[in-house]
């Protein structure tokens, strides 16, 4: 049988007594975790999360042959997020566009929720930017509650939402992977989280001073998202701190991500 070159693994099911039947098959094995909660047989390890003591969460998890690439810094962006430098922005804390997202489905609707917050303050010269994805089964109320305020703009399954994040001046959204590209462009953010597995990252986020957490969903009123708004938008000079602490923590990512490819493929 001819041998695998590369298996990269990304399943929360999956642990070493699967990969070492596998292994004898395999040239080299990726796994890509972020739960820390059991063994490993790999050769590279990526949890691009961010979490205390991120570096020893997986010492005794993994071979001590395994490379272990961790934290933040090799966040895998898709390309379109490498076309804007966010040197190039110049965020002077003042607040022209915020940007709601809440990922491709938002079951619970906090997109709504968050729409209904901005309806409560008196802010006519800010603009919302309101993305959600082709699988929402509220897309029809979202488009005709924005069809209704002149100051939504409604985008249904984007491909340019690196642009939409690097015009923006403030985001309201989820964790996952959305808070680190809005870290990698110095994007300050208003976050609730919508997942459990969400909940550490944004609290580290929030003691790191790179977002602002108001909770998970469940317990995040309109009026909580309204304060924050509020807030954010009179203090210029914690919105011009929180873009630059977030920035720092993504700032080596573009070389970390080579060093990752490369071995990936050496």
């Amino acid at each position: 049988n001819k041998e695998i070159s590369l298996l990269i693994i990304d399943h929360y099911a999956i642990d070493i007594n699967w990969e070492m039947k596998v292994k004898k098959h395999v040239k080299k094995m990726m796994v890509v975790d972020d739960l820390a909660d059991r063994l490993h047989d790999c050769d590279i390890l990526l949890d691009q999360n961010l979490y205390p003591h991120y570096e020893d969460r997986y010492v005794n998890l993994v071979p001590k042959s395994c490379k272990q690439f961790l934290g933040p810094e090799y966040v895998l962006l898709r390309d379109e997020f490498y076309s804007f430098h966010p040197s190039n922005k110049n965020c002077d804390g003042s607040v022209k566009k915020i940007l709601v997202f809440f990922g491709g489905t938002d079951p619970t609707n906090e997109t709504k929720k968050a729409i209904n917050a901005f309806k409560q303050l008196n802010l006519p010269d800010i603009e919302l930017d309101i993305v959600i994805g082709n699988t929402n089964t509220h897309k029809n109320e979202i488009e005709s509650i924005c069809k209704k305020h002149a100051f939504c703009s409604f985008h249904c399954q984007v491909n340019h939402i690196a642009e939409l994040m690097y015009n923006a001046d403030l985001a309201i959204g989820a964790g996952g992977t959305a808070a680190w590209e809005r870290c990698f462009l110095g994007l300050p953010a208003i976050v609730i989280t919508v997942a459990e597995n969400q909940e550490l990252i944004a609290q580290t986020l929030d003691q790191l001073g790179a977002i602002q957490y108001l909770g998970p969903k469940e317990s995040v009123k309109e009026s909580d998202i309204a304060s924050a708004i509020n807030e954010m938008t009179n203090n210029p000079s914690s919105l011009i701190q929180m873009s630059k602490k977030a920035r720092m923590l993504l700032e080596g990512n573009m070389d970390k991500r080579q060093n990752l490819l490369f071995e990936i493929l050496k």
